[in-house]
């Protein structure tokens, strides 16, 4: 199985980059933000590789890091969710941003990906909820918040202050992640006011 390649940039197509390796071309798929990433034609790059074999083929799938790599097969354990879904979702959002996002129960920001859905993207949100702290350094005050508009029990100002972020255009993880960062500077027993006024502060830097 091949797990790495280095090699240089032959050529590029729409959705993968041929590797010469001492002179045998590999092709490998990647997602958009990687191709984006890679160097031009003729110079060095390295990827990390999943290697997938099946009867009829052997393809192989390139990555910048091996934490995009662990996500690609991770969100391959969600049902309806395959290679070309995944990396569609790894095209729209970077490792951390996809680990905070299905850590702030953010669905709209996991649905951007073409071919996924809302119903898709909470299905990877409650099935992959448990494994995103692993792969993102996120802050534990804004996993706290991850329930958002839609949590349980009576609303604290904190939760009151992303329900109106959110209510604003901000997405659930920006918001979440504005009012955990408000939380820091606001001093005790913060008012909603107050952390949407400083919510709003971290959100225009």
């Amino acid at each position: 199985m091949i797990g790495k390649l280095k090699g240089v940039v032959d050529s590029y197509g729409e959705d993968f980059v041929i590797l010469d390796v001492h002179g045998v071309g590999y092709v490998a798929h990647c997602s958009a933000r990687t191709l984006q990433r890679l160097p031009p034609v003729g110079e060095a790059a390295v990827l990390s590789i999943e290697t997938v074999v099946r009867e009829d083929m052997i393809r192989l799938y390139g990555f910048r890091s091996d934490p995009e790599r662990e996500w690609f097969r991770l969100l391959q354990m969600v049902q309806g969710v395959g290679a070309r879904v995944a990396l569609a979702i790894l095209s729209v959002l970077e490792p951390a941003e996809l680990a905070t996002a299905i850590a702030s129960g953010d669905k709209a920001a996991v649905a951007r990906a073409p071919g996924v859905g809302p119903k898709l993207a909470q299905r990877i949100i409650a099935e992959m909820k448990d494994k995103a702290p692993a792969f993102a350094p996120i802050d534990p005050v804004m996993a706290g918040l991850s329930g958002g508009v839609e949590a349980r029990g009576e609303p604290g100002p904190a939760q009151d202050a992303v329900s109106a972020l959110v209510n604003l255009g901000y997405g659930q993880s920006q918001a979440a992640a504005a009012v955990a960062a408000a939380l820091k500077s606001a001093g005790e027993e913060p008012t909603t006011a107050q952390l949407i006024r400083l919510g709003l502060k971290e959100l225009a830097r």
